[in-house]
């Protein structure tokens, strides 16, 4: 949810009205899916970073609204928390160097970034979630100070009606209660957008769904929160618990939570606005003046606004997004089930494989989704959370398979097709899949490296797990800028 917010308390009539406009929205983009010319002829692609702020110690930086009127940069925005930052880098194409621009692109604004962070005490960390966080840091008092953060955290608390638990079970166990949804703000990811047509839309969302689990495995650096090892992909299970909306009684009642994989594969776009409709109560009930049908029949635009804010407070791991650029509309599938770092080019690694493999599944004679039930899907996603690179998933023809020799003797090839339908240049899709080759014939990702970091702080420096946390962020901070692949780095 990227637009400000500045209305704090809502009445019955603002959740009447705005009920009444977002299905007046919905029968609109129904209308517009019929005959509507979307831009589709070059698909675009963007990335958004979520970025973490250390001090010298290693611990969180609550700096970031310094820190951006320092940078003074508009591709960076703020995040939920005060040690937060974004970076949405610009969108493009991928084909030829495309993925060489976004590198060069990405390294520099982080640099220019890091060297204004310097100067207010600060360094920037490409991480899912930031090992140094303790309970105290991830407080209301913690929120960035825009309006939104506090109205969302204000809506969701208020909706649920008493605190909010967190309880995940790993190597180790955290339990807890947190009464705001700061705890999310540990949750920092890397998010891909891919631009498609309107009568594609569902063979790409159905394949994102399909491949989260595995992503996941491969991509997995979030395995500690509040000095406990939890998950290899521990944001998965934060996030879901931190911003939900359910008491325990509509947990039992099978009411779905607000971050959600979904049920079923779709048909179309249509399908998933209209599930986010029929089945999530509003949360920030805020008109604007537009009349849709009247824009539509008048040969404009329609903005959608109520339906477009609907939908960033449903947070699917695979988000449809309807967009206008240029005065034009879009259809983007916002993939989001990925943890921030190590380093960009991990990041564009693990970019390359779901652009590369998304095409080529969504694109392949006989679809992924009518041989995989969506059900096995969501079991693959949590297994590889759990699990990351040692997660065993199941897939058509292979059966119950490790996530290494499935990427290896399965996916890769599928991955490195699609890139070529993208028009990538040969050299580009070599060095980034064989970023992921690696990475699963060494089975180190950053979530390995993470643990055998701290593992080896610990028992080989005698530290206790906090300082052995510290010791590894500090280490971790140094080798992200070599930009040199995370299954290469040294444990010293």
């Amino acid at each position: 949810m990227g637009r400000d917010v500045s209305q704090g308390a809502f009445t019955r009539e603002d959740r009447v009205r705005y009920r009444q406009k977002v299905r007046r929205c919905l029968d609109v983009f129904a209308l517009m899916l019929d005959d509507f010319g979307f831009d589709a002829d070059r698909p675009m692609t963007g990335l958004e970073i979520e970025l973490n702020l250390v001090d010298s110690a290693a611990e969180p930086a609550m700096r970031n609204e310094e820190i951006l009127a320092e940078i003074a940069d508009p591709l960076f925005q703020t995040e939920l928390g005060q040690f937060n930052l974004e970076l949405n880098a610009e969108p493009r194409l991928i084909e030829g160097a495309g993925f060489a621009d976004y590198e060069h692109d990405l390294r520099s604004s982080l640099s220019r970034a890091d060297e204004r962070a310097a100067r207010s005490d600060a360094k920037i960390v490409l991480v899912g979630i930031l090992p140094t966080l303790t309970e105290g840091h991830l407080v209301e008092d913690n929120l960035s100070t825009n309006e939104r953060y506090r109205v969302l955290n204000d809506q969701i608390v208020g909706a649920r009606g008493e605190a909010i638990e967190l309880d995940i079970r790993g190597v180790e166990q955290l339990r807890t209660h947190t009464d705001s949804i700061a705890p999310e703000a540990a949750c920092t990811s890397l998010q891909f957008h891919l631009q498609v047509a309107p009568d594609s839309f569902a063979d790409y969302w159905n394949a994102s769904q399909a491949i989260a689990g595995v992503q996941v495995a491969v991509g997995a650096n979030s395995p500690f929160l509040y000095g406990r090892q939890l998950w290899a992909e521990t944001r998965i299970a934060l996030f879901k618990q931190a911003t939900d909306t359910r008491p325990e009684e509509l947990k039992a009642q099978g009411v779905r939570p607000r971050v959600w994989f979904g049920e079923r594969w779709i048909t179309s776009i249509f399908d998933l606005f209209e599930e986010n409709v029929r089945y999530f109560p509003p949360l920030l009930p805020i008109c604007e003046d537009e009349d849709p049908v009247e824009v539509l029949h008048a040969g404009g635009v329609p903005q959608l606004s109520e339906l477009r804010l609907h939908n960033g407070t449903v947070y699917r791991w695979n988000r449809p997004v309807y967009d206008i650029m240029n005065g034009r509309p879009h259809l983007r599938v916002e993939n989001r089930v990925l943890p921030a770092g190590p380093t960009v080019v991990d990041m564009l690694a693990n970019a390359a494989f779901y652009f590369g493999l998304v095409r080529g599944l969504a694109e392949a004679d006989r679809p992924i989704w009518s041989q995989l039930t969506f059900s096995s899907a969501e079991e693959n996603f949590h297994a590889a959370a759990r699990r990351g690179l040692d997660a065993v998933l199941h897939w058509p023809r292979a059966g119950d398979v490790p996530v290494t020799k499935l990427v290896l003797d399965h996916l890769l090839p599928v991955a490195a097709t699609g890139l070529d339908g993208f028009g990538v240049a040969a050299a580009q899709r070599d060095r980034l899949l064989g970023i992921i080759e690696q990475r699963c014939r060494t089975g180190r990702n950053g979530s390995v490296w993470q643990t055998e970091a701290v593992w080896a702080a610990e028992r080989h420096h005698g530290m206790d797990r906090p300082a052995a946390l510290h010791h590894m962020v500090k280490r971790y901070a140094e080798l992200q800028r070599t930009n040199e692949p995370v299954h290469t780095w040294p444990l010293n």
